[in-house]
């Protein structure tokens, strides 16, 4: 069968605005509902965030979830109810599995990657939702610095739980069946996506172009079904792209 190209455009997403918040849904997500739109593959939730410095989201309850949070700009500061606490920075990915159920909080609290004070710079991350393959785990937590793999170029493994990237140096999550892969694509040079049931492309930043959709900005996110591992090519000032493989799909109705 051949792939099936859905292409969702940034300004499709719905949009959620405060004045902290400033974020975009790629599937149905609060007050936001389409019956329609409630995932693809294994991925519920694709939130686009930007908040405000000394704001942020304060302690609030998750359970039976693996949630991953990418860092664009700023710093992000997390805590848990398991006692965690982590500073979330651009290059640094992080998983938390909420499992039997966890609290934490996430704020653009006033610190910098070295400790010193920040005031002004909002931050800007994406957290992207899974099911994990158990209900009622032990809830956890990871991070990993991968700056030095994704200057290397090409595709590195963010997270997965898929046994095949049991080698590769990456967080981890909870779902067999879902990996997530990052690029900081050059200008011009030209990559493979997965060869699996369900790919997820976003465009993080920048723009690119992908075989069978065409031109791709910032915020817009391609969904294939049935990926052969379409090319994707960097635009004029490269991109940031990330990309869910997935051979798997939820049962959400």
């Amino acid at each position: 069968m051949a792939s099936v190209l859905d292409i969702r455009r940034a300004e499709e997403r719905f949009h959620t605005e405060n004045r902290w918040l400033d974020s975009r849904h790629s599937f149905s997500f609060s007050r936001h509902w389409d019956p329609e739109n409630t995932h693809f593959g294994l991925l519920l939730v694709s939130n686009d965030d930007v908040v405000a410095p000394g704001t942020g989201f304060d302690t609030h309850p998750h359970r039976d979830m693996e949630i991953v949070t990418w860092v664009l700009e700023g710093a992000l500061v997390h805590q848990d109810s398991e006692g965690h606490n982590g500073i979330i920075y651009p290059g640094l990915a992080q998983r938390m599995s909420a499992g039997a159920g966890i609290l934490h909080s996430e704020k653009n609290d006033s610190w910098t990657i070295d400790g010193g004070p920040q005031h002004s710079n909002p931050v800007h991350f994406l957290q992207m939702w899974t099911i994990p393959d158990a209900a009622g785990i032990q809830p956890g937590y990871e991070q990993l610095d991968i700056n030095e793999e994704l200057a290397r170029g090409g595709w590195v493994t963010l997270a997965s739980g898929m046994p095949g990237h049991a080698s590769q140096r990456a967080i981890s999550i909870r779902q067999k069946h879902a990996a997530l892969h990052v690029t900081r694509i050059r200008p011009g040079e030209t990559l493979e996506l997965a060869t699996a049931p369900f790919v997820y492309l976003f465009v993080a930043r920048g723009s690119a172009e992908l075989e069978g959709a065409g031109q791709l900005a910032t915020g817009d996110a391609v969904r294939i079904k049935g990926s052969e591992g379409q090319r994707v090519t960097g635009g004029p000032d490269g991109a940031e792209l990330l990309q869910w493989e997935m051979t798997a799909a939820a049962a959400v109705q």
